[in-house]
């Protein structure tokens, strides 16, 4: 069942009151239209009708906050009515309203109103429109509102299974949305759940939003769960959620337990935070041992992530140790043992992640281990924090050159906001005007 709707009566109701005598006759001509009343829609058009342009063409060109009466129509008016609307009176089947830029056959799949939607794409109705705002699809507006009959007749009237809106595809909307039956749909018609043109997949976000049955079908569907940069490390989202099944799901289907977040932290430390006892043993043995863990085992891991939980809530200790480990660190960068210099700014940064010049020295070391991805992350992450600060703009644009230069820059680029791919390309070019010079 999809998205609940008032309906329209009831929302000219609640704006106009419930005596209908006092409304206006083009509020109650869509009233009309929405209920299929053809000979009402007749009666109030002839009313319209001061100019004597005839009933049909008042019909077509009355409208009511900013719809008409074949808009109204698609909610869930009778066949009658869209014969004669659609058959008689010639109305146009893909103009859209004025007020959300959604044509009949959208607002009938916004309504949920499968033989409206068969009967107006019969009729002429464009299966693959977009909508001007967002570069929405039918099958995105199916999906949406949770649609499944709708999302099926759609696809097998051809409508694109990969489109792409501002927001991403359809299997996308359908995984954050909360729909699995329109997950395995789209999946059983051959959508990408690797898309690189979304800039979240859809695995990541059925795990944002918990849902373990999205994640077995994405996987089964043959979606990535290796992710080697924080950006998409799949296992730290399904242990910080304590989502012990998607673990089980995730090493099954080969992710890297390995791979830390931004801030140097693994999955199973986070599991030992915010997960169980048995996430953590499910992890454990995928594990490689931690360096600064001196027992490693279940209970070891668990007692030294507890102890750092515990040291991170005494102020003076954190300020004390964060100190330490960027004088050890900035030591190690000089000497060129980038390695242990970024391993040390992680540590710091596991302490205190909000640190802008920790990350920023991070980047420089991930641009000279040469991980440009790392790198540009880092910067990324820096820059949303100090946006006015001039070195990490610097740092962006360094770690962007080295992707544009390598075979990384094809990845991480289609999956940038356009906004923020934009000014990242104009800081590069900035770059290199400078070095040029």
């Amino acid at each position: 069942m999809g998205t609940r709707h008032i309906p329209l009566p009831r929302l000219y109701e609640l704006l106009l009151g419930k005596e209908r005598d006092r409304w206006s006759p083009e509020a109650r001509f869509i009233e009309a239209a929405h209920n299929g009343d053809v000979g009402k829609i007749k009666k109030i058009a002839k009313e319209l009708d001061v100019q004597g342009r005839g009933i049909p063409a008042t019909v077509a060109n009355t409208t009511y906050m900013g719809m008409n009466a074949l808009h109204a129509a698609a909610g869930c008016g009778s066949f009658s009515v869209f014969e004669y609307l659609v058959e008689e009176v010639k109305m146009d089947v893909d103009l859209p309203d004025t007020a959300q830029q959604f044509t009949p056959v959208a607002h009938a799949i916004t309504n949920g109103n499968l033989p409206a939607v068969k009967y107006l794409i019969d009729h002429g109705a464009d299966l693959h429109q977009q909508r001007a705002k967002g570069n929405i699809t039918l099958l995105h507006v199916a999906a949406v509102h949770g649609y499944s009959e709708i999302v099926k007749f759609l696809l097998v009237r051809g409508a694109d299974v990969d489109a792409i809106s501002d927001l991403g595809t359809a299997l996308a909307d359908a995984a954050i949305r909360g729909y699995p039956s329109i997950v395995k749909t789209l999946l059983e018609h051959n959508a990408d759940p690797n898309d690189a043109r979304c800039q979240f997949g859809p695995l990541s976000m059925a795990l944002q939003k918990s849902s373990v049955a999205r994640v077995k079908l994405l996987i089964q569907g043959g979606a990535n769960v290796s992710g080697d940069s924080p950006r998409d490390n799949l296992l730290i989202k399904a242990a910080e959620k304590g989502l012990t099944e998607a673990i089980k799901c995730l090493l099954e289907a080969g992710a890297n337990p390995n791979v830390p977040n931004a801030f140097g932290r693994l999955p199973i430390e986070l599991a030992v935070e915010y997960g169980t006892r048995e996430d953590v043993e499910i992890l454990f043995p995928f594990t490689s041992p931690i360096s600064t863990v001196e027992n490693w085992s279940v209970d070891g891991i668990i007692s030294h992530v507890k102890m750092e939980i515990k040291q991170l809530e005494d102020d003076n200790f954190v300020k004390e140790r964060v100190s330490d480990l960027k004088r050890q660190a900035d030591e190690a960068f000089k000497k060129q043992d980038y390695l242990n210099a970024s391993m040390l700014y992680t540590q710091a940064l596991k302490m205190d992640n909000f640190d802008t010049k920790l990350l920023s020295n991070r980047s420089l070391c991930w641009l000279r281990m040469g991980d440009g991805q790392r790198a540009f992350g880092d910067a990324t992450k820096c820059k949303r924090m100090r946006p006015k600060w001039a070195k990490v703009h610097y740092r962006q644009g360094a770690a962007l050159m080295f992707l544009k230069g390598g075979d990384g820059a094809e990845v991480i680029l289609p999956c940038m906001p356009t906004a923020e791919r934009s000014e990242a390309h104009a800081e590069s070019q900035a770059l290199l005007f400078v070095l040029l010079d």
